[in-house]
């Protein structure tokens, strides 16, 4: 069965940097788009950025040139790279695959950026 694993999240600062992990399995990982998601508290989970299959990348606005998208196939392993991070970035991020019709999420990880 799918599941994802995400990794990573925790307290930082304003400016600060940190790089998620998602782990997936249960399916042919190089052959799926992955996607990043966020929900911030009080507010809808929104999409963050994803992935394609042959490593084609797009992202949020407000995230571009601040947040890097990647994906090693080896190991089934998808990364968000999050740079010069703001209090507005405070959320918990979920790692997302489209599998057979149905979308898939991991539990999550927490990021908290302070001011």
């Amino acid at each position: 069965q799918v599941q994802l694993v995400e990794s990573g999240g925790g307290l930082v600062q304003a400016g600060d940097s940190l790089r998620l992990s998602c782990a997936a399995s249960g399916f042919t990982f190089s052959s799926y788009v992955m996607n990043w998601y966020r929900q911030a508290p009080g507010k809808l989970r929104e999409w963050v950025a994803g992935i394609g299959s042959g490593g084609t990348t797009n992202y949020l606005d407000s995230v571009k040139g601040r947040f890097a998208i990647s994906r090693d196939n080896a190991k089934n392993t998808m990364y968000l790279q999050m740079n010069s991070l703001q209090p507005e970035d405070t959320a918990v991020y979920y790692c997302n695959v489209y599998y057979g019709g149905m979308p898939y999420w991991g539990k999550g990880t927490l990021v908290t950026v302070s001011s």
